[in-house]
C-alpha cells in the first residue's frame, strides 16, 4: 500500500503544479481604451427567475458598451413566474437597448442547450456570449471581450466566474471549491491542454458554432452546454481557443442555498463526465478522487492504528501547501484573497466531501434541476 500512496500522491502535485506553473503562462490581459469594433448577442436562458432577473438586467444596463453593437436574446424555458414581466418591464425603460424575449423551442433532452441554440438561430450578430440569469456582469464586459478578440483573432473565449459568497461555511467552501475549478481552468489552458469553462462566460463566434454543428451529439444529456462546446471548438480550431484572464471580464453568480441542492448540482455536473472526449479532463477529476479518497483512507488506518501518522501528516500537508498556492493565485485574480482565511477549514472537510458526492453519484439514477428531473 504504502507505493500506492507515494504513486498517487506524486502524481497529484506534479499534477497540481503543472497548473500552478500554466496558471502564470496566461497573461494577465488588461482592457484598454479603444475603438469598439466587434458586435455582440447576449445569450441568457431562464426558468423561473424572477429574484436574479433584475439584478442582472440592471448591470446589462450599465455596460460601457456602444448600445447599437450589442443585442440581449432572453429564452424563456417554460417559466411560470414573473420572469417575463419583469425583463418586458426593463425593455420599456431601456429603449435604447435591443432586448428580445423568445420562447425556448425544445428539441432534445437539454433544455438549456435548446435555447442556446434557439437565441443563436435568431441572433443577428458575429459574437455569441453566453451568461446566465443568477448572474451579474462587470462593466467593462463587453469592452474587455472586444480589444481581446481585436488582439488575438479567436474563434472561442473562455473567462472567469466566481461566487460571491458570504461568511457562512456552505458558501464559503462553495467559493473556495470553485476557484480551485477556475484555477485549474487556467491552469490547464497555460499547459494547452484546456479541459475545462463555464457557460456563465463563454463567447464564440455564430459560425464557429455552426461550423462545429452545434449540440449535435450532445443534446442527449441534459447537461454539458459548455464542456461540450470547448471540446468541438478544440478539436476543430485547436489554436484559437482562449482563456481571458482578466477581471474585467469576471462574472459573478450565486453559491447553492442549501447543502441539498449543491449535492445535486455536483450530481448534474457528474453527470456528462462519462460523454467527455478529453481524455486529460477524465484523468484530472481520477487523480483528484483518488488523492482525496486517500486522504480519508489514511486517516481512517492511522485511527485504527495501522498507518504511520507522521507520513499521513507529511502527505497532508504537501496537498495543502500546493492546493492553497493554485487557489490563492486564482483569489488574487477575482480579488477575493481576504477568503483564503477560511481554506484550513475548507480543507480538512473537502476530502469528506469528494467521497460522499462520488458516492451518490455512483447510486443516484436522477437529479432535479430547476424544478425537474432529469436522468443521469
Amino acid at each position: 500500500m504504502i507505493y500506492l500512496v507515494f504513486i498517487i500522491s506524486i502524481i497529484y502535485t506534479i499534477l497540481i503544479l503543472s497548473f500552478i506553473i500554466g496558471f502564470d503562462k496566461v497573461k494577465l490581459f488588461k482592457t484598454e481604451n479603444s475603438i469598439p469594433e466587434n458586435t455582440f448577442t447576449v445569450v441568457i436562458p431562464f426558468r423561473n427567475e424572477e429574484k436574479n432577473l433584475p439584478s442582472l438586467l440592471e448591470t446589462l444596463s450599465q455596460l460601457d458598451y456602444p448600445k447599437e453593437l450589442f443585442a440581449l436574446i432572453l429564452v424563456n424555458d417554460d417559466s411560470n413566474d414573473n420572469s417575463t414581466e419583469i425583463i418586458e418591464e426593463f425593455k420599456k425603460r431601456n429603449l435604447e437597448l435591443d432586448i428580445s424575449i423568445l420562447n425556448n423551442i425544445r428539441k432534445s433532452n437539454s433544455p438549456k442547450k435548446d435555447a442556446i441554440e434557439t437565441a443563436i438561430q435568431k441572433s443577428k450578430y458575429d459574437w455569441i456570449l453566453t451568461t446566465d440569469a443568477d448572474c451579474i456582469v462587470p462593466k467593462k464586459w463587453l469592452k474587455t471581450f472586444d480589444k481581446f478578440i481585436q488582439n488575438n483573432n479567436p474563434k472561442m473565449i473562455c473567462a472567469p466566474v466566481t461566487y460571491n459568497a458570504k461568511n457562512s461555511f456552505l458558501e464559503q467552501f462553495q467559493l473556495l471549491d470553485f476557484i480551485s475549478l477556475i484555477g485549474s481552468t487556467i491552469g490547464g489552458f497555460g499547459i494547452n491542454k484546456p479541459f475545462l469553462c463555464n457557460g456563465a462566460n463563454l463567447c464564440y463566434t455564430k459560425e464557429s458554432f455552426q461550423q462545429i454543428n452545434g449540440f449535435l451529439g450532445n443534446n442527449n444529456i441534459s447537461s454539458g452546454d459548455d464542456i461540450f462546446i470547448l471540446e468541438k471548438m478544440v478539436a476543430k480550431f485547436p489554436n484559437q481557443v482562449y482563456f481571458l484572464k482578466s477581471y474585467d471580464a469576471l462574472v459573478i453568480t450565486k453559491p447553492q442555498p442549501t447543502f441539498k441542492e449543491l449535492i445535486s448540482q455536483r450530481i448534474r455536473w457528474a453527470s456528462k463526465t462519462s460523454s467527455y472526449n478529453n481524455w486529460f479532463g477524465k484523468f484530472v477529476g481520477v487523480i483528484v478522487f483518488l488523492m482525496n479518497f486517500l486522504i480519508v483512507i489514511l486517516l481512517i488506518t492511522i485511527l485504527l492504528k495501522l498507518f504511520s501518522w507522521q507520513l499521513f501528516i507529511l502527505l497532508t500537508l504537501i496537498k495543502f501547501s500546493i492546493d492553497f498556492t493554485l487557489i490563492l493565485k486564482t483569489l488574487i485574480l477575482t480579488k477575493q484573497s481576504k477568503n483564503i482565511i477560511f481554506y484550513p477549514f475548507i480543507a480538512i472537510f473537502y476530502p469528506f466531501f469528494i467521497i460522499l458526492t462520488s458516492f451518490l453519484i455512483f447510486f443516484k439514477t436522477s437529479y432535479k434541476w430547476k424544478k425537474r428531473r432529469f436522468k443521469v
